[in-house]
């Protein structure tokens, strides 16, 4: 089975020099991979900027912005058998970007945002057979809002993790079902957790799609 994982930040630049992105590591969606791997699948990660090395026999594509990461994805997805969306890709880009460094004027700046693609709801628009996984970190109402996500979405499984997983080795998940029930509830290690994680996958989804 060939699956598709996303991993790490996106970047969406002001400036030629200043982003917006976030602190993931990219260590969870490696240690998925790593997971699949182990259970005899073939894996595809599409990555955004992160220092870590993924494991060697998983084919990287690597990318920078959210737009990037959606259209690598939309363009692996007919190919593979499932998605597991790990990567945290920034929802807002500037809407414009400026040719030059921006300087201090001596005073501030009001920076207009726009939305960026939705990869999980681009990507459940083409699915025909393929399952979903999906990750929500959430700071408030987690739950609920998780599983409001994975139904906009048209995921089988959501992952709810906390800002506090983010450039951490351990990480601690509860995994949503389609019925709104909390499947599993795991703590530790990232590559731990993900291969608890996988497993969960593996029994609930890739057995059934075969």
């Amino acid at each position: 089975m060939r699956i598709l994982i996303t991993s790490g930040p996106t970047r969406e630049y002001l400036d030629p020099v200043r982003y917006l992105s976030n602190a993931s590591s990219g260590r969870m969606g490696c240690a998925v991979a790593q997971a699949a791997l182990e259970a005899g699948h073939e894996v595809v990660i599409v990555s955004g900027p992160v220092e870590i090395a993924y494991p060697a026999q998983a084919r990287v594509i690597w990318v920078v912005s959210t737009e990037q990461m959606c259209q690598a994805c939309l363009a692996e997805f007919d190919q593979c058998d499932g998605v597991i969306a790990v990567a945290a890709p920034c929802d807002y880009r500037p809407l414009r970007k400026a040719k030059h460094k921006l300087r201090k004027t001596g005073s501030g700046r009001l920076l207009r945002l726009v939305e960026t693609p939705d990869i999980l709801a681009h990507l459940a628009a083409k699915k025909r057979h393929q399952w979903m996984v999906g990750f929500a970190l959430e700071t408030e109402n987690a739950r609920q809002r998780a599983w409001r996500k994975l139904a906009q979405k048209d995921c089988d499984l959501m992952v709810v993790n906390g800002p506090a997983a983010m450039h951490a080795e351990q990480t601690q998940i509860d995994i949503i079902d389609r019925q709104g029930h909390v499947a599993a509830s795991l703590l530790g290690p990232k590559r731990i957790v993900a291969r608890q994680l996988f497993q969960i996958i593996s029994d609930r989804l890739i057995r059934t799609h075969r």
